[in-house]
């Protein structure tokens, strides 16, 4: 009877002593940026960690599991609405998060001038940084996002009320002093000079600078360069030519690269702006995005389509992550002609009329492929700085003909802009996606 008490208290105090351990991957990381024999990096405890990065836009098909399939290592948010979910995933896969805190911005009519909102928000940034401060899977905190971003009445970019960095200037310091583990960065659309000099004017005390380039990534060091700026940097965005950075049609239409050359300019721009950028100055960044978005198509930056399948983007940063292409690639899409003519020939067809479209596109793995074309109404109200814009309506057609990428169909009846779109499938969930603005007119 003795033995079986002394095994039962020997086995209680066995349990006690487990449970009351803490688990070290619970425990926040010590996570800083250091500059060694002439480079910067960010580090986690000793070690450095070298970005592999995608936004992630959670609310449209993202997912962890196949991200983690990519060799990404990185996530980066621009608000916390979802930060509970992705910072458990994130612990599950191993990944990193550069958690964005939603800032108010001029560009969407939050005033700088009222001190009473500027308290609030204030308030509610801080409750932020204490909810996830210790979070062991947090890299940094992203606080605002383009928050230079502002036009004048012409469409052209004017500068913010510098009053929105002495509010940025106030959030930076709660989190050194409260959270001395996570450094802090600020986006800037774009390597904008003037915009930058007022900013460090003003939160001279930033950890690093993150900008968000697109066509610029190219030149993205030595714009940094010509800019003074001594910091680290690093690119919160980059991804195909921004819908501003491509051709227009005569009604001011934005003209969309097919999928094939748009990921081949993107792995350009990668290799010049980041692999080859030996500057010790950039400390990565972050591709855009992971999941799918509208913004004036449903296909422009997404590296997935609306149904979840995956373009030959996520293909090309895996076999950069990776050192190898996934076994299945995404179809090619070269080009898409309407009537016979490219995009940037302003397309104007007559109602009711007769046309033919023709796809061209390959597959990888001779891969068999499948077709689905769509017309669509243009964007009614065209977004500005990432906001959410409304999928304007598709319009049914006489399909007369289709074949082997060959789409033969009646114009609408109504005259107005239009834009007839493609995707590509392999049946195994990859695909590929061009797109033609087009105007009905008698």
């Amino acid at each position: 009877m003795e033995k079986r008490i002394i095994l039962v208290l020997l086995t209680l105090i066995f349990i006690s002593c487990n449970t009351n351990k803490t688990n070290t991957t619970d425990l926040p990381q010590k996570v800083s940026i250091k500059k060694v024999n002439g480079n910067h990096n960010f580090y986690i405890n000793d070690s450095i960690f070298k970005i592999k990065g995608v936004g992630f836009n959670y609310e449209y098909r993202a997912d962890f599991e196949n991200l983690k399939k990519t060799g990404a290592n990185a996530i980066r948010t621009w608000t916390t609405k979802y930060a509970d979910t992705i910072l458990s995933a994130a612990k599950n896969f191993d990944f990193k998060v550069a958690l964005g805190i939603h800032i108010g911005k001029e560009l969407w009519g939050f005033d700088y001038n009222d001190s009473i909102a500027i308290k609030k928000q204030y308030v509610r940034v801080t409750k932020i940084i204490e909810k996830y401060k210790n979070h062991p899977n947090l890299l940094c905190w992203v606080v605002g996002n383009e928050l230079n971003l502002l036009f004048d009445e012409n469409g052209g970019l004017k500068d913010v009320n510098p009053k929105v960095y002495e509010a940025m200037s106030n959030i930076v310091d709660y989190i050194h002093k409260n959270d001395p583990n996570h450094p802090v960065t600020i986006t800037f659309a774009g390597v904008i000079p003037t915009h930058l000099k007022v900013a460090m004017e003003k939160i001279p005390q930033l950890d690093l600078v993150s900008v968000q380039v697109y066509a610029g990534l190219e030149t993205v060091e030595n714009e940094m360069k010509a800019t003074g700026i001594t910091k680290p940097y690093m690119i919160t965005e980059f991804g195909p030519k921004g819908f501003w950075e491509m051709p227009k049609t005569e009604w001011n239409r934005e003209i969309e690269e097919a999928s094939g050359p748009k990921v081949d300019g993107i792995s350009h721009r990668i290799k010049k702006g980041l692999i080859e950028n030996n500057s010790g100055n950039c400390l990565g960044g972050f591709a855009f995005v992971w999941g799918q978005k509208h913004e004036r198509t449903p296909t422009w930056y997404g590296m997935h389509h609306e149904d979840g399948k995956q373009t030959a983007y996520i293909d090309m940063i895996t076999k950069l992550w990776t050192g190898k292409y996934p076994d299945n690639r995404a179809p090619r899409v070269d080009s898409l002609h309407l009537d016979g003519k490219i995009a940037t020939a302003n397309i104007k067809l007559k109602p009711n009329q007769t046309y033919t479209a023709n796809v061209f596109a390959s597959d990888p793995n001779a891969d068999k492929l499948i077709y689905k074309w769509e017309i669509a109404e243009e964007v009614d109200i065209r977004s500005q700085g990432g906001e959410k814009e409304q999928k304007p309506n598709r319009i049914p057609v006489k399909v007369i003909e289709e074949k082997n990428g060959q789409f033969t169909f009646t114009a609408p009846e109504k005259q107005g802009e239009y834009r007839i779109l493609v995707y590509v499938y392999d049946n195994k969930n990859k695909a590929g996606n061009a797109n033609i603005p087009f105007l009905i007119k008698e």
